[in-house]
């Protein structure tokens, strides 16, 4: 358990510093352009960049792994008894904040790697990086795989043993 908690803070350093260092250039960027790479057309015309360059094997690598964790989750929540995760963050005001913490405990290193990997690809591909995408892309990734399958998973698992 040390070892994963040191594993998780180094990563998470890392994807500290490569933000931090890719903020100057951001911001040159926001200021010759009048505004955020995120939020412009050519954020927009290199997502197909993305998928083509270097690092595309992420795309399919990250919701896979996301996609395992999730069911892994899913089939537990099943066995306690729980809802449901993505009807559970809707109907259970109480316990969203609670469901959320949990997932992104499961979820935080995965998430660094994801974010780590945009960034690399976006420094390979454009030859720069822009923390804004970095932070949204990498993580949607893992997010909408994650939260599918695990109420999947829960679903399935639930008619399972309700058959029996």
């Amino acid at each position: 358990m040390k070892s994963r908690v040191n594993s998780r803070r180094i990563v998470l350093a890392l994807v500290i510093l490569v933000l931090l260092a890719a903020v100057p250039s951001s911001l040159r960027y926001a200021y010759q352009h009048g505004g955020f790479y995120l939020f412009s057309n050519a954020f927009w015309e290199d997502l197909p960049k993305r998928l083509k360059g270097p690092g595309r094997f992420r795309f399919v690598l990250q919701p896979l792994v996301a996609i395992f964790l999730g069911t892994r989750a899913g089939r537990a929540d099943a066995r306690a008894g729980k809802r449901p995760y993505i009807l559970g963050l809707f109907v259970e005001h109480g316990q969203r904040l609670v469901m959320l913490k949990e997932a992104l405990a499961e979820l935080s290193t995965l998430i660094a790697v994801a974010i780590l990997l945009d960034a690399l690809s976006q420094f390979l591909i454009l030859h720069q990086v822009f923390p804004g995408p970095a932070l949204i892309v990498g993580p949607v990734l893992i997010s909408v795989p994650y939260g599918l399958s695990r109420a999947l998973s829960n679903r399935v698992t639930r008619s399972k043993h309700q058959q029996r």
